[in-house]
């Protein structure tokens, strides 16, 4: 046995956002294929949630991440 792997996880091609419980830290990254898609969960989630747009990742990169 040895030390857990420390590497990040790498994600896939595609749209994402973080959807969290209202004034909670940290939440959940949901991935959608078109931005179409990404709006639809977005309107579905917002109701009950909080939600962050975390932006396109393509080929390893973050393509037009909003900035904070």
């Amino acid at each position: 046995m040895g030390r857990p792997p420390t590497k990040p996880k790498k994600l896939k091609d595609g749209y994402y956002i973080e959807v969290r419980n209202k004034r909670s830290p940290s939440g959940v990254k949901v991935r959608r294929d078109t931005k179409e898609q990404m709006m639809q969960a977005i309107k579905e989630y917002e109701r009950a949630k909080e939600i962050v747009v975390l932006g396109e990742f393509k080929n390893g990169k973050w393509v037009n991440r909003p900035k904070k």
